[in-house]
């Protein structure tokens, strides 16, 4: 039996999307409780040529909900990268869930053999759906969560691996 681009990509990105949702939830707590103005934590970042962690949660919507939304033929939301709190990012997260939910097994697999083309920066990347996911879009989503939670760590959020791999629902 082998395993689905529908498999691989929607309950992947789902999980990690909730819980960097919960991971949301404990950062604001967190803030609070130190006394810590939330900004200093949407501003930090592991080194300075890095994205903000704004941006890393930003940018993981962005991987989960673009690259679903190529394969299974949906129109994604356009968002302005305006968040400015840890709410409006949970709100950005619960927006790319959605997207994810409307994505159909059947469509996604028709996908695996066309071609996809993206633009990244000046140049034209062209992949099958299959190797666009596996090797660019699913690469770039990890990257951007555990950059995220990276940052919250370093910045003494007391988070752990269980945080980051979330246990999945049984099915």
């Amino acid at each position: 039996m082998s395993i689905t681009m529908y498999e691989i990509a929607v309950p992947s990105f789902t999980k990690h999307l909730e819980a960097l949702d919960a991971i949301l939830d404990k950062a604001a707590a967190y803030a609070e409780a130190k006394k810590i103005d939330p900004e200093t934590l949407l501003t930090a970042r592991l080194y300075p040529d890095m994205y903000t962690f704004r941006k890393q949660v930003q940018s993981a919507c962005d991987f989960a909900k673009l690259s679903v939304a190529r394969l299974a033929g949906l129109t994604p939301p356009v968002h302005d990268d305006s968040e400015k709190s840890f709410d409006d990012l949970k709100g950005r997260i619960a927006e790319t869930l959605a997207v994810l939910a409307e994505a159909k097994p059947g469509v996604m697999e028709a996908a695996a053999d066309r071609e996809i083309a993206i633009k990244a920066g000046p140049r034209e990347l062209k992949f099958t759906g299959r190797e666009y996911l596996l090797h660019f879009a699913l690469p770039n989503f990890y990257f951007h969560c555990a950059t995220a939670y990276g940052i919250l760590r370093h910045n003494g959020l007391d988070i752990g691996k269980r945080d980051f791999m979330r246990r999945m629902p049984p099915a």
